[in-house]
This record gives structure tokens, C-alpha cells and sequence, in this order.
């Protein structure tokens, strides 16, 4: 009995939550200055994001990219994105969160910079997949700050909401910003200031915020990060190269070894003691529908919105600029959703807010449905302000489970299992998009792009709709479940 007690009572000490005087100094400093970092974060994030949506045909002429081109210009930040959000989210709770947030920063202020002095695709391309990597950093590390300074309940609700109103105003910001600073200083203009934008932000994260980690000890999992991380890449960079034809040996080949990579991690994860990422945590209902729901927001919301400047000025014939303005419109209506229902919706499942943002958008795209050449403008705004709606409860809530869904140590971590989710979700769909658009015909381009347009409408609104239904009848833990109480795998 003595030589099994000792093991178990040494087991047990290790993973019993220690207080450390960080973490002590978090919870008794004032956390309005972590929220704003992170809030700003996430804000500028979103705009590296989204900056080439608007000036994507300015970008394809500078760059002078063949028939691939564009798909690598808006969805290579997607595979750094994808790729390494849940290593940047342990590594957070492990290491600290405020040191991996400060490098996230410092790292997308050298990946913009790469970016901004590209003269060539492949050039450009690797820019993009840094400040993909930077920006997973900042984005997981910034939820598990927010995590650890606001306690369950009401402040964090709206906490999580002000995070996810960033997510629209990035969204709104990014085209806008990078089509105003292109048109007047040129095309490496908005990736220079998103290099100085990304300075000042990690001076700030330094100066503003409290370090914290898991009081949990946890050891590093290398060989998870390499086959989960490599496999969500691998995926996500045959989506992209697939947009130009499925039978390309290339497209076969990194579907293989992403199918590979992805078992490999689930056969030594399902045996690991202290896996990256738990796949038994998909039992937990809460953590289940955050993946599922930022999935379905990537697939169907996400791959859309990123096609709707294509629609704006391919059939709408707007400019860059005005296309950027239109879009705003939805975006920028979802950061006020968002901000409002994180004032009035603490006590309501975060499930059911998730579920009617889906049903939201759903309605708003129905009502994009018929765009044609000669469609003003203004037919089309009742329905991004509809979608915006949606949005901004869709943000809000799902930015809120991806931290509740998993225990408390571990916020970094769900935060970016649900981003991996969401940027993988939107390379799927991309790759439906472009293939659902180039489907349609008509007796010039533009009708021909029309006709592809509404079809990809209709495809994403019967997606989200789908999304809503299935959230909605999935059983959920209550409300108020704090993040703390719900138990880890690997505790005793």
C-alpha cells in the first residue's frame, strides 16, 4: 500500500491548482486595461484578416500572380491561422499568456512588415502565413487573458462580448482601412501601418497586463503540435490550391498526408496523458457546439462574407472603396449587436444565442438573394444590416462558450481549438464558395457571376439555417455553469 500511495498523493499534488503571486496580483489588479489589449488585439487581427478583401484586384496586378493567385492572397492567412491556434492556446496556459500575447504582437509586426516589402506571390504568400501564426497567438492568449482576470457570470459576458464586437469591427475596418490607405499611398501602405499598429500593441500588452498561467502543470505536447497543427495546415492548404481543380496531383497529395497527420494525432491523443488538445473533451455538450458552431460560422458566414466584395463590384460595379463601405454596413451593425447582448443576456444559454445568431444570418443572406447588374446598392443593405444582427450575437456568444466550455486553467487553449475551427471551417469555404459560383452560367461574366452569387447565397443561408437547428436541440449545461466546475480529463 505504501509504494502505490506515494506515486498518487505525488500525482495529485502536481495537478492541484497552486496560487501564484501573478496570479494573485491579476485578480486583484484591475482589468479594464487587459480587456482593452485584447479588445484591440483582436480588432487588429481581424483587419490583417480581412485587409485584402477590398483592393484584391490591385493586389493580383501588383503582384502580377498567375491563375492561383488570388486564392493564396485571401486564404493563406487562414492556413497559419488554422494551423497553429490550439499550439498557441496551450502554449499560452503553459508558458504564460501574456508572454505568448506580447510575442503574437511582436511577431505580427515583422510578419506585415515581410508582407508590406513583398514584390512577388510567393513572397507576399509567406507574409501572410507568419502573420497567420502571429496573429493565432494573439488571438487564443487574448481569451485566456480575459479568462483569468473576469470571473464567471456577468462581467465576463460582457467581457466576451466586447472581444466579439472586435471580431465585426476588425471586419468592417480591415477592407475599409486597406482600400483607403492603397487608393492614396499606394499598395504596401496598409500592411506598413499594420506594422506599426502591431508595435504599439505589444508595448502596450506588456505595460497593461498581468502574466497568468495554468495553475494546473502541464507538460508541452511537441508531437501533438506537429501532427494536429500540421494536418489542420496541410487541409487547409488543399482547400486552397483545390479551388483551381480537385484531380491535381498536388491537391491528392497534401489530402493524404493531412489524412495521415490527423489520425496520427488522434491515436496519440486517445493514449497521451496530457494531449494538446483532449478529443474526449467533444463528450462535453458545450465544447462540442463551440466547435460545431465555429465551424459552421466558417464554412457558411465567414467564406461568404469574404466573397461579397467580389459581388460588389463584379455585379454591383462598385469600387474597391465603396464595396469596402457596403460590407461595413454588416459588419460594423454586428459590433453593436454585440456590445448589446452582452449587456442583457447573462442569464440566457449561450447555446440558444448561437442558435438564433445562425437563424439571424440565414434570414439576412435570403435577403441578398437577386443582386444583378443593374441592382442598386441600396437594395442589398436591409439585408447585410439583418445579417449584421446575427452576426454580433453570433460573435458574442460563441467568443463567450469558447471560454466556458473548457475548465477554467485551460481558457487559452478552448479559445483556440474554437478559432481552429472557425479559420479551417472558412477555408471549406472558401473552396464551396469559388466551386458553387463557377458552377452557374450566363451569356456574359457578369450574369454569369450573378447567377453564382445567388446560388452561393442560397447554399450558405441553408447551411446556417441547418447550424441553427442542430445547435438549438443539442442539449447544453445551464447557463451559469462557471468554467471551473467543469471537470478535466486529466485531474484526479
Amino acid at each position: 500500500m505504501p509504494t502505490t500511495a506515494a506515486p498518487a498523493a505525488r500525482t495529485a499534488s502536481a495537478a492541484r491548482p497552486t496560487t501564484t503571486a501573478a496570479s494573485a496580483s491579476a485578480r486583484r489588479r484591475p482589468p479594464g486595461g487587459t480587456l482593452a489589449v485584447v479588445v484591440a488585439g483582436t480588432l487588429l487581427v481581424l483587419m490583417t484578416y480581412t485587409a485584402p478583401l477590398a483592393v484584391l484586384p490591385d493586389t493580383v496586378r501588383y503582384l502580377d500572380t498567375g491563375p492561383t493567385g488570388p486564392a493564396w492572397i485571401l486564404s493563406s492567412i487562414s492556413l497559419g491561422l488554422s494551423a497553429t491556434q490550439l499550439a498557441a492556446g496551450s502554449l499560452a496556459d503553459i508558458l504564460g499568456r501574456r508572454r505568448v500575447f506580447v510575442a503574437g504582437a511582436a511577431g505580427l509586426a515583422v510578419a506585415s512588415a515581410v508582407t508590406a516589402l513583398a514584390g512577388n506571390l510567393a513572397l507576399f504568400v509567406t507574409g501572410r502565413v507568419l502573420q497567420g501564426i502571429a496573429g493565432a497567438a494573439v488571438l487564443a492568449a487574448g481569451l485566456g487573458l480575459v479568462g483569468q482576470v473576469f470571473p464567471a457570470g456577468a462581467a465576463r459576458v460582457r467581457a466576451t462580448a466586447a472581444v466579439g464586437a472586435a471580431i465585426g469591427g476588425g471586419i468592417a475596418a480591415g477592407p475599409l482601412a486597406a482600400a483607403g490607405l492603397t487608393r492614396t499611398a499606394g499598395h504596401s501602405a496598409p500592411y506598413w501601418a499594420g506594422t506599426a499598429a502591431a508595435v504599439l500593441l505589444a508595448a502596450a500588452a506588456a505595460l497593461a497586463t498581468t502574466e497568468s498561467r495554468s495553475p494546473v502543470r502541464r507538460r508541452l505536447d511537441p508531437l501533438g503540435a506537429l501532427t494536429l497543427g500540421g494536418g489542420i495546415g496541410t487541409l487547409t492548404a488543399a482547400l486552397v490550391q483545390g479551388r483551381q481543380g480537385w484531380t491535381q496531383t498536388g491537391v491528392f497529395v497534401l489530402l493524404g498526408t493531412a489524412a495521415v497527420l490527423l489520425a496520427a494525432y488522434a491515436a496519440t491523443a486517445l493514449r497521451g496523458r496530457e494531449p494538446m488538445l483532449d478529443l474526449r473533451l467533444l463528450r462535453r455538450p458545450r465544447f462540442a457546439l463551440s466547435i460545431f458552431g465555429s465551424v459552421v460560422t466558417g464554412i457558411a458566414v465567414i467564406s461568404l462574407a469574404s466573397y461579397l466584395p467580389t459581388l460588389f463590384q463584379g455585379v454591383l460595379g462598385l469600387s474597391p472603396l465603396q464595396s469596402a463601405a457596403l460590407l461595413a454596413t454588416w459588419s460594423g451593425t454586428s459590433v453593436a449587436a454585440a456590445v448589446l447582448i452582452g449587456r442583457f443576456s447573462a442569464g440566457v444559454r449561450a447555446q440558444r444565442q448561437v442558435a438564433l445568431g445562425l437563424a439571424v444570418i440565414a434570414v439576412g443572406f435570403l435577403a441578398l438573394y437577386g443582386m444583378g447588374p443593374h441592382t442598386s446598392w441600396a437594395r442589398v443593405v436591409p439585408g447585410l444590416f439583418v445579417a449584421g444582427i446575427g452576426l454580433g450575437f453570433l460573435n458574442a456568444s460563441g467568443t463567450r462558450l469558447a471560454v466556458e466550455s473548457v475548465p477554467a486553467d485551460r481558457a487559452a487553449m478552448g479559445a483556440g481549438a474554437a478559432n481552429a475551427a472557425r479559420y479551417t471551417g472558412a477555408s471549406l469555404g472558401g473552396a464551396l464558395v469559388v466551386a458553387v459560383v463557377q458552377s452557374a452560367g450566363g451569356r456574359t461574366p457578369v450574369d454569369a457571376l450573378a447567377a453564382g452569387g445567388d446560388r452561393a447565397i442560397l447554399v450558405a443561408a441553408a447551411l446556417t439555417l441547418l447550424g441553427a437547428a442542430i445547435t438549438f436541440t443539442v442539449r447544453g449545461e445551464p447557463a451559469h455553469t462557471p468554467a471551473a466546475a467543469v471537470r478535466d480529463p486529466h485531474r484526479p
